[in-house]
């Protein structure tokens, strides 16, 4: 296992499967884990540790309203942890923030324990931003990170030369 994703809630699943599926495209293994930091701190941390124990190199880690996921594995690993703010879609609880308040509990992180902080519900980013940190040690996930960069380029110059009529 090369990547550890985190989530807070498995409300959190639709989003943070996101993750999952770029990773698995770039051929790069992962595992999943459901842990909430509030109402299971000391098993979050038993199983950060066995993350670590089992060779994950990066960690991303989403959660929603308070946002504590994140910077909670952040403080018990020397890992770069990728934080996902999650909208709030749990029935019953409010949204009325879209997000904002996960954004700020992840990138407001105190001095010394930072997290990597991707968009609102941007799972597929963390993926690819994970998949960067790797492709230092990794060759073969640089090569297709360059692969796939070249296709967007080329998709994007394709698109433009046909024109856009509204």
């Amino acid at each position: 296992m090369k990547v550890a994703i985190f989530l807070g809630s498995k409300s959190d699943s639709e989003t943070m499967k996101k993750a999952a599926t770029v990773l698995k495209e770039f051929g790069v293994e992962y595992k999943a884990f459901v842990i909430s930091a509030h109402r299971a701190g000391d098993l979050l941390v038993k199983t950060v540790k066995q993350v670590e124990a089992d060779g994950a190199e990066v960690i991303i880690a989403g959660a929603g309203l308070s946002a504590a996921l994140p910077g909670v594995i952040a403080s018990r690993t020397t890992l770069p942890v990728v934080g996902v703010p999650l909208e709030c879609v749990t029935p019953g609880m409010s949204n009325g923030l879209a997000g904002v308040d996960s954004l700020l509990s992840i990138v407001q992180m105190p001095p010394q324990i930072p997290v990597a902080t991707v968009g609102i519900n941007s799972a597929k980013n963390a993926a690819y931003l994970a998949l960067q940190i790797l492709s230092i040690k990794y060759p073969e996930i640089k090569e297709k990170l360059i692969a796939f960069r070249a296709k967007l380029t080329a998709d994007a110059e394709s698109a433009a030369s046909q024109g856009f009529d509204f």
